[in-house]
């Protein structure tokens, strides 16, 4: 059994893990650069080691990431998501290091994150990928030829790329010239390698992932889907378990095919495999993320599964304790990015102090982060502070809580995407389950919104700042 794992990541999936560490008994060990000095992660975690004044640098070197687990003591290393997750080559020195890594092989890492391999694989398998090139494109010359035999617009891609990073639609062929240099300076800057692919665009779809668990005894099972279709220049905005979107065949269907692209590939531990659904009801394979998912939450409120403990007892040799048939889906939950951000100033990061957080509470509902009054939100990340998680019995149920649940959550000193949140909650499309990966640019009129707090806000606010005086 595991006993001591190290977390190789900061913020809140870095709380997520220690909680999940201690429910199961386990030494949690957290890292932590001059940024983070004062994060709550470093305050929760039974040890925390410093790794340099670098923001980045820190949370991105192997050899300091295991030279530590080592040091320390550990005999796993959980990456979280971001930094070194999706590194083979991480993953690989744990291997070689005799450090547990929690998640899958290097092999399989390598594989899934080259965006080309895992076409061929999933086609192989027999599940369907968008119509697109066979491998990388030799320069714009053949990009022009292919894009004009399957037809605008297209999509370049970066094929080590994720993230959302790495990407370019084009709907004409003046798109195609202006976009392929900047698509391989991104893909080279943010992944280290020029090879890009393309694929046809498929306009406007809804973005669907499956959860997947698999052991290393040959046990593979689905957790449901998640519906990922609100976002913005690519990024998620919120995530809802199961789609309102898909009918009781369909959701069957695509729980086969994220399985059986699973076990195309040897696949074990947390993974998701994301769909694309175009217009007329057809599911593409689009990527699979070889990690834990920031939406996690929202599969472990309708299923009852945590999988964090379910990838750390995977990774400990443990066998599944369900099959397929013992897991069971129970009404609806919605998880919401409270990003620092200014949805008015085209969502412009807002970082600062937060001066005052009140957590939302009640039935159904989750909030999973890493803030607290009197922080201050280091420039040097990702603009997520909390994740609000609601589940209800019923669609009309999780949208009613999920308003209460956006009004009882306070976060102030900088602007967030809460009010955002709201007015998403109050259009028709959204009410009525109907929405696609063009929600946010069909709906301008969602940053038209008044930042006057309501009575029932103030008066929590003023009281709040009269019991801080009293206690002085």
């Amino acid at each position: 059994m595991i006993k001591k794992i190290l977390i190789a990541n900061r913020g809140e999936i870095a709380v997520r893990i220690i909680r999940a560490c201690a429910e199961l008994g386990i030494t949690s060990v957290a890292v932590y650069t001059d940024a983070d000095r004062h994060a709550l992660h470093v305050k929760k975690a039974d040890e925390s080691y410093y790794i340099g004044p670098d923001s980045q640098a820190g949370y991105l070197s192997i050899h300091r990431m295991v030279n530590l687990a080592r040091a320390s003591g550990c005999d796993a290393i959980h990456p979280g998501y971001g930094f070194l997750s999706e590194n083979a080559g991480f993953a690989r020195q744990c291997e070689a290091r005799g450090v547990i890594f929690i998640g899958p092989t290097a092999a399989v890492i390598e594989r899934m994150g080259d965006k080309l391999a895992a076409r061929a694989a999933m086609i192989a398998a027999g599940v369907p990928v968008v119509p697109g090139s066979e491998g990388n494109l030799s320069g714009l010359d053949e990009a022009v030829v292919l894009a004009d035999e399957i037809g605008y617009p297209v999509m370049l891609k970066a094929t080590t790329g994720g993230g959302g990073r790495g990407i370019r639609r084009c709907d004409t062929p003046d798109d195609l010239q202006r976009n392929y240099d900047r698509v391989l300076s991104e893909a080279t800057k943010a992944f280290g390698s020029a090879e890009i692919f393309m694929e046809k665009a498929v306009v406007n779809p809804r973005h669907i992932e499956v959860q997947i668990l698999a052991d290393a005894h040959g046990n593979v099972v689905h957790l449901f889907e998640r519906d990922c279709s609100i976002q913005r220049r690519h990024q998620k905005l919120l995530e809802i378990a199961p789609s309102p979107q898909l009918s009781d065949a369909q959701r069957e269907l695509i729980g086969e095919l994220a399985v059986r692209a699973a076990q195309a590939v040897g696949y074990t531990n947390a993974g998701t495999v994301e769909f694309l659904l175009d217009q007329d009801g057809s599911f593409y394979f689009m990527e699979m993320n070889t990690r834990l998912q920031v939406e996690h939450p929202v599969t472990e409120m309708i299923t009852g599964i945590d999988l964090v403990q379910a990838q750390i007892n995977v990774a400990a040799g443990l066998p599944l304790p369900y099959a397929q048939q013992d897991i069971a889906r129970n009404g609806f939950a919605i998880e919401f990015r409270i990003n620092a951000e200014d949805p008015q100033n085209d969502f412009l990061p807002s970082f600062g102090r937060i001066t005052r957080y009140f957590a939302p509470g009640g039935p159904g509902v989750r909030t999973d982060g890493a803030i607290y009054t009197g922080y201050y939100i280091p420039p040097h990340y990702d603009s997520m502070l909390a994740k609000l998680v609601v589940w209800a019995p019923d669609w009309d149920g999780l949208l009613r809580r999920g308003r209460r649940a956006l009004h009882d959550i306070g976060v102030y000193g900088v602007k967030t995407t809460i009010p955002y949140h709201l007015q998403i909650l109050g259009t028709s499309a959204f009410i009525e389950g109907h929405f696609d990966t063009g929600f946010v640019e069909a709906h301008p009129e969602l940053t038209d919104y008044s930042l006057k707090r309501s009575s029932r806000e103030m008066a929590a606010a003023i009281a709040a700042t009269l019991a801080a005086h009293r206690g002085l």
